[in-house]
């Protein structure tokens, strides 16, 4: 049985969004891990407040409001196995279950602008998560670069994904969200 992940390419608008694309120049500057085809179970790193920049880390994160609200974004699909995705599964429910010991590496953001590998027990920033969770499940992005230097454009580019939709998040969301609950709502019900 096979299994589809996703994995989102957004730009959120932050400030720090704004100096990572000054730095990479691409337009979509945040990573994250979808595991279910709703956009209900999104994981990555980042603000686990939106308001506070400074308190980051292992965030389930809500794509349907936020900073999210109005953000450009890629979706990417890729089919994997059930054993890849339980895998997947594991790493994340790990990752819940202990995310007050995870950090945002944010010295790591600084070490990918210095090209220079710099990995820190359980600190990440979002596309060094992501590119570490494919490779974890077993799925292999074929970077050429250590994961503690992948960039999202670097996910997009060396992975093996299918882009399935660029633009607004929230479109995407409220399309989604309307041909799911169409395909397992009955268009009537029988009062018997």
């Amino acid at each position: 049985m096979s299994r589809k992940v996703y994995v989102l390419l957004t730009d959120t608008g932050t400030v720090l969004g704004k100096m990572i694309k000054l730095y990479t120049k691409k337009p979509l500057n945040h990573a994250s891990i979808v595991i279910d085809e709703q956009f209900n179970k999104v994981y990555s790193f980042g603000r686990r407040n939106p308001r506070n920049p400074f308190f980051a880390g292992f965030v389930e994160e809500n794509v349907r409001g936020g900073l999210f609200r109005n953000a450009d974004c890629a979706i990417y699909c890729i089919t994997i196995t059930e054993k890849q995705f339980q895998k997947m599964i594991c790493k994340l429910r790990d990752m819940e279950d202990h995310k007050e010991e995870y950090r945002y590496n944010l010295i790591g953001l600084i070490a990918v602008m210095l090209n220079m590998e710099m990995t820190r027990k359980n600190a990440f920033f979002c596309s060094h998560f992501v590119a570490a969770i494919l490779e974890e499940s077993g799925i292999d992005i074929k970077s050429q670069k250590p994961l503690s230097l992948v960039t999202p454009h670097d996910i997009k580019e060396s992975a093996p994904l299918e882009l399935i939709y660029e633009g607004k998040l929230s479109a995407f969301i409220t399309d989604s969200h309307r041909k799911y609950y169409k395909e397992f709502t009955p268009d009537s019900v029988e009062v018997i």
